[in-house]
């Protein structure tokens, strides 16, 4: 059936993802942890049932289920499973999408997610803070238009040539609304809000790929900002009128190879990579974000699709917030947050996937209030799996 719809232009894909992951020591507590995830979606070439040539639709759904492990266990601002979020079944998106000029213009319209086009970084791990950083999900009002909240929002990628691409996207800046006091999950509990009155959110990024002796390259800049009004961090504008206008940030992203396999199709070699990210110390927690690391890929012999990742990442938090009263409630600098991911990726099948997963934290939480009243919080040392099966 599915080879049927195919040839009429309608694709069918569901992924289920499953990690079980365990503290076993510092952070909040030790304990065991199970995340589940099933994604379903549906893409359909609209010129093979009869519309224009170009034009594209594309939805996909969510069901999440399980516990969160940082909430409960670990304590850290990085997520330690990307797959963490309220349990649910909620729309993910929901857009159309027009080609244009021989693919060199694409502007899709609809309920979109931000962090699948936007400051996509190198590496294949399970913590959180590789796709979405850190420093996004908690300054950006309800995390921004990221898993598993999308917003309305129209996303242009113009591609001039095959080393050039420039792409521009403005969303709805907040997919709970300001009157959502608690989880922006729990406030937009199944992705049907679809809001469009809350300040927007403009996102620009430009790529550029190159490739010198076979080793390809890429380098992208990029910058947001939100016309929001935002708290200053100290101490006082809490809960009052005073506050700045426009939340905004920049942002650098490289990947290289620095070394490939001879005569290898797919690339096979070693692989750096690295993001950096900076917002004004005045109105965000935090202030400057990065990290970076290695990818092995392909390199035993007998395991071609193999790939070994290890990296590391840095948040840290705006000098503003340890300069008023939160410096005086707790034992400790509030300063930084640091993790170490380790993880190998198992191609067991060409649909299943098997990653064995290490990750260290220094600074859990960076001595931030957490809900435990525990401050500060041990290092953290998380071991797990994650299984991806692809239908």
């Amino acid at each position: 059936m599915r080879d049927g719809l195919v040839e009429s232009g309608i694709s069918l894909a569901g992924v289920y993802y499953s990690d079980v992951l365990a503290n076993l020591a510092g952070g909040l507590k030790r304990g065991t942890y199970y995340d589940g995830l099933l994604h379903l979606a549906m893409y359909v070439d609209m010129y093979k049932l009869g519309f224009w040539k170009g034009l594209c639709f594309h939805t996909n759904g969510l069901q999440i289920h399980g516990q969160s492990i940082t909430a409960d266990a670990v304590g850290s601002l990085m997520p330690v499973s990307d797959l963490e979020a309220t349990p649910a079944t909620r729309l993910f998106e929901l857009w159309v999408q027009q080609h244009l000029f021989d693919d060199r213009l694409a502007i899709k319209l609809g309920q979109l997610a931000a962090d699948a086009t936007y400051v996509l970084g190198g590496g294949v791990f399970l913590n959180g803070t590789w796709g979405w950083p850190s420093i996004m999900a908690i300054n950006l009002p309800g995390g921004g238009p990221a898993y598993p909240l999308a917003t309305p929002g129209v996303h242009a990628v113009l591609s001039p040539n095959n080393q050039l691409t420039l792409q521009v996207g403005i969303y709805n800046g907040d997919p709970a609304g300001p009157n959502c006091k608690g989880n922006p999950q729990v406030c937009n509990s199944n992705g049907l809000d679809f809001r469009l009155d809350d300040p927007p959110l403009l996102m620009i990024e430009g790529d550029y790929r190159h490739s010198q002796d076979g080793l390809a390259g890429t380098v992208k800049i990029g910058g947001f900002n939100h016309f929001g009004n935002f708290e200053l961090q100290d101490g006082v504008s809490a809960g009052t009128s005073r506050g700045v206008d426009n939340n905004y940030g920049l942002y650098a992203i490289f990947e290289q190879f620095v070394w490939r396999a001879p005569r290898s199709e797919k690339p096979k070699g070693i692989q750096l990579f690295g993001r950096v990210v900076g917002m004004p110390s005045d109105r965000n927690v935090i202030d400057f974000y990065a990290d970076g690391g290695i990818s092995f890929l392909g390199m035993i012999l007998n395991r071609p699709e193999d790939t070994l990742a290890i990296g590391v990442a840095y948040t840290g938090i705006s000098a503003d917030v340890d300069t008023y009263d939160l410096g005086a409630l707790m034992s400790g600098t509030v300063d930084y947050e640091a993790l170490l991911e380790i993880c190998y990726t198992i191609q067991l099948d060409p649909s299943w996937t098997l990653q064995p997963d290490f990750q260290y934290f220094w600074r859990p939480g960076a001595n931030l209030p957490n809900a435990s009243g525990k401050i500060p919080l041990d290092n953290a040392a998380v071991v797990g799996a994650r299984t991806t099966i692809k239908f």
